[in-house]
């Protein structure tokens, strides 16, 4: 594609969904100084992916899907990062922005919950929930961070979920252990 015909579908067809990009980027990056920064970033990825490998067919879901993985990546780059800015770059509504903004606002209050749940969960089942869904490690993986066995990894995370589940419902979010499996030994067994 000729640099003439790029500059042009930037400017007629890119930039006027600038205001749109703009709001998204202020709704779900909390540091202000870097707004413009990320904003050329997406430029420079939409360009240079449109260069080559031809104009998408719905540029403003691509600047704003290209905006959503810049973001995310920036945040996952950064060594402190709090749970609800990855849940809300995540499970951000980008395709229309501007319509609904109680779905918006229901979101949030569904992203806090879990928030809240999650911390309600014991050290354990809270990293291994933490590691497994948001971090997307696999299960050896934590079990191998967190020197544990993959069963535990297993067991923590299907408590944790449960517990986070029923928070989430309006429950109490208590981690509910049923009775321990007992092996059969050779004196029960005859």
């Amino acid at each position: 594609m000729e640099d003439d015909e790029l500059n042009r579908w930037f400017c007629h067809v890119v930039l006027p969904h600038e205001p749109v990009l703009m709001r998204f980027i202020h709704r779900n990056w909390p540091a202000g100084a870097d707004i413009v920064d990320i904003r050329q970033d997406v430029y420079e990825r939409v360009l240079t992916a449109a260069q080559h490998h031809g104009l998408p067919s719905q540029p403003r879901a691509y600047l704003l899907t290209t905006a959503r993985n810049l973001m995310i990546n920036r945040a996952r780059r950064a060594k402190i990062v709090s749970f609800e800015l990855i849940s809300d770059l995540e499970n951000a509504d980008w395709e229309d922005l501007t319509v609904e903004p109680h779905r918006h606002l229901a979101a949030r209050e569904d992203l806090r919950r879990a928030h809240d749940g999650l911390e309600r969960l014991p050290p354990r089942c809270r990293e291994v929930v933490r590691l497994r869904k948001l971090e997307g490690l696999s299960t050896r993986d934590v079990a191998e961070r967190l020197r544990v066995s993959h069963h535990t990894v297993e067991r923590q995370l299907t408590l944790g979920m449960r517990a986070l589940t029923d928070f989430m419902l309006g429950g109490e979010g208590r981690i509910e252990r049923g009775a321990p499996v007992r092996r059969k030994t050779r004196e029960t067994q005859g």
